[in-house]
């Protein structure tokens, strides 16, 4: 996943998705109204896996392999807060969203100069329809050039 396409992640959400193994393990069977069938099916496992993985018995618990890991981590931010994602998605869409990125800014001027290029923080205000056409790129799998054009072109009044 591109920078853009993570920011744009991280802009949908309001609390940080669990990060270690465990807890996301205890996640994903309150996401399934506690079915461990249900965990099971999303993760290509048996039901009995899963409820290894999650009991809280030392002797009984086998912890997931790398490949079951992965799968995971990816039910588990394919289901965080998918309400709060949806509203924030349909807001940004509306009424367009702040984008803050480092940039290098400045001139073309003999080394020492005040005028060296620097990396500055920029902040931008942007429409609704830059939004829709990012939210559109990503959905498409559209590669991080191809996102960095639409937001440049699109901030420029192009």
């Amino acid at each position: 996943m591109g920078e853009i396409a993570h920011g744009l992640e991280r802009a949908l959400r309001t609390r940080p998705v669990p990060s270690s193994t465990g807890a996301r393990l205890r996640f994903l069977p309150a996401a399934h109204q506690g079915s461990t069938r249900g965990v099971a099916d999303v993760l290509g496992v048996s039901q009995r896996t899963v409820q290894r993985w999650v009991t809280k018995k030392a002797g009984a618990r086998r912890p997931p392999g790398p490949m079951q890991i992965r799968a995971i981590e990816e039910a588990a931010l394919a289901r965080w807060q998918p309400r709060i994602r949806a509203r924030r998605h349909a807001r940004a869409e509306a009424e367009g969203f702040v984008f803050h990125t480092w940039a290098r800014l400045g001139f073309a001027a003999p080394a020492g100069s005040s005028d060296d290029p620097r990396v500055r923080w920029i902040t931008l205000d942007l429409p609704g329809e830059v939004a829709r056409e990012l939210f559109a790129a990503r959905d498409a799998d559209a590669g991080e050039q191809q996102q960095t054009v639409i937001l440049w072109c699109r901030a420029a009044g192009r």
